[in-house]
């Protein structure tokens, strides 16, 4: 059960919450499944990937407003999105498919908190957030250098890596970090100096 994997991390929600995912759930599973959206679509992958999406919330500020970068079946963006109801949400997909899916979680689950953006980050203009993220897109430094016109002066980061975050941060050149460490995950928490 979904409850008793996130409250077994510190993280707690109301029913309302648990409720939305079970319908991402289904909706997952049914658009993955005929448009690829994802490879691993059993609910306990699913439920790993919704708990992945969310355990930095254990440790990071709270923020106003966050754009997720190649965000794909809703990893972390939505996820944030559907949690975080009073934090304005900016999910950032180029492929027509997964910006289809985010739209239609989106009407579904009347997220007024959340704008999907079809198109690459590095296109984006007029927008600019206070935290930016990603999962699984690129290295730290192509990261940063495409999300630029994103960023505040004080924008924060955070990226979900894998194992080659180490010598990511030695091309990154990057201060003012914390990393934390939850299975094969490496959560690369940049506070907003860049």
């Amino acid at each position: 059960m979904l409850q008793k994997l996130l409250e077994a991390n510190n993280l707690k929600f109301e029913d309302k919450f648990y409720e939305d995912c079970e319908v991402f759930v289904k909706l997952l599973q049914q658009w993955g499944t005929i448009h690829n959206l994802s490879g691993r679509l059993t609910r306990d992958d699913i439920y790993e990937n919704i708990l992945d999406s969310l355990y930095p919330l254990t440790f990071i500020e709270k923020y106003e407003s966050f754009a997720d970068i190649g965000t794909g079946a809703g990893y972390p963006g939505l996820i944030l999105a559907i949690a975080l109801r009073d934090t304005k949400a900016y999910l950032i997909e180029p492929r027509i498919k997964r910006v289809s899916f985010l739209n239609f979680v989106k009407a579904t689950l009347k997220l007024d908190n959340l704008v999907v953006l079809c198109n690459r980050v590095e296109e984006v203009k007029d927008l600019q957030v206070d935290l930016i993220t990603s999962r699984a897109v690129t290295n730290t430094s192509l990261l940063l250098d495409i999300t630029k016109n994103i960023k505040k002066p004080n924008s924060s980061y955070l990226f979900y890596k894998g194992s080659m975050l180490e010598s990511e941060l030695e091309n990154a050149k990057v201060n003012n970090y914390k990393i934390v460490n939850k299975k094969d995950r490496n959560y690369l928490y940049i506070k907003g100096l860049i």
